[in-house]
């Protein structure tokens, strides 16, 4: 009978928490890290074996990602939120945060239908390490064309974004982005806190995307049902297809993941206390905590990182660690 040691619990919920939030494919990772060490990792992490207790522990870790995305973008699910109610108490979708929060229901039902139907299958199927393997490669390509090849309208975004984070941080009263000249004032004390007014000004960007933009690149994370293929990758890709800013296709991309992350966690929770769970319960315990903080300092990182800088790096790392674990797993081992 395989079971899971606190060793594996460890290194995978941190894995796990870091690279669901980057664009590298957390799944994938979960399939070919056991494969890779081979041994006891690849009996007890077999993510396609129906009653391995690898499945158990994979819920834990999806809740608390989902935590923790929660928790990093708590003001803007209050607004969110708030903004759904009101559309529905008042009949009418009117502002930023009503909008937004219609585009993110509408943009979540095609891949809440699909997973439902199709996440057991895909699983099995493609959840084998050679496949994963080609599907991260696959995803280096898919962020290297993604940014070699972005519209002009992205690009445009781009310095629209920065002129609007500017104007929100003067606004809010945050240091401008030159000293005061001579004779000039000091600013004092922020009214409001530039990163709230920066998360305000991005989301009211991505709320004129419009319905029909927001299905479509919610309509992406469909991909990532194939091991390797990175959900948030895929997003921000398709949303700076469809004229995003790159730092707001990351922010709405964060905020589409939470939900879908969050459901399919919720959904298998019964896992957690069946015959799945039982005897690893406190390795799942050791890997949620790990892999919502890695999460949290995931999200946290990306957000600013990507500001002012690319996806290419991401890319790259799939492209080369793809094609060197199709080598080593098809040949050298």
């Amino acid at each position: 009978m395989t079971t899971l040691t606190y060793l594996e619990a460890a290194v995978v919920g941190l894995v796990q928490g870091v690279t669901e939030l980057f664009p590298i494919s957390s799944l994938g990772h979960n399939v070919l890290i056991p494969a890779l060490m081979g041994g006891s990792w690849a009996a007890d992490l077999n993510v396609a074996e129906p009653e391995s207790p690898y499945l158990a522990f994979i819920v834990g870790l999806h809740v608390a990602t989902a935590i923790a995305l929660l928790v990093y973008f708590w003001r803007d699910w209050v607004r969110i939120t708030g903004g759904f109610f009101s559309s529905l108490r008042d009949r009418r979708v009117e502002t930023a945060d009503q909008r937004l929060a219609w585009m993110i229901v509408l943009a979540t039902i095609p891949v809440g239908l699909v997973g439902l139907v199709a996440e057991h299958p895909f699983r099995v199927i493609f959840g084998k390490p050679i496949v994963a393997a080609v599907f991260l490669a696959v995803n280096g390509l898919i962020l290297i064309a993604g940014e070699r090849y972005r519209s002009r309208a992205s690009l445009a975004a781009d310095k629209r974004a920065a002129v609007s984070r500017q104007a929100e941080l003067v606004m809010a009263g945050g240091r401008p982005a030159f000293p005061p000249g001579p004779g000039q004032p000091e600013r004092g004390q922020p009214e409001r806190d530039p990163v709230e007014a920066d998360a305000i000004a991005s989301d009211r960007r991505v709320s004129v995307v419009g319905y029909g933009k927001a299905i479509v690149i919610g309509s992406s994370q469909i991909l990532a049902l194939l091991a390797g293929i990175s959900r948030d990758g895929v997003t921000m890709v398709t949303g700076m297809a469809r004229g995003l800013a790159r730092e707001d296709a990351a922010r709405f991309a964060f905020l589409l993941s939470t939900p879908v992350i969050l459901a399919a966690g919720v959904l298998k929770i019964p896992d957690l206390f069946g015959p799945l769970g039982s005897g690893i319960r406190g390795q799942i315990l050791v890997g949620s905590i790990l892999s919502g903080l890695g999460a949290y300092a995931a999200v946290r990182f990306l957000v600013r990182y990507l500001r002012t800088r690319t996806l290419t790096p991401f890319g790259i790392y799939c492209l080369v660690a793809g094609l060197a674990s199709v080598v080593y797993l098809g040949f050298l081992k």
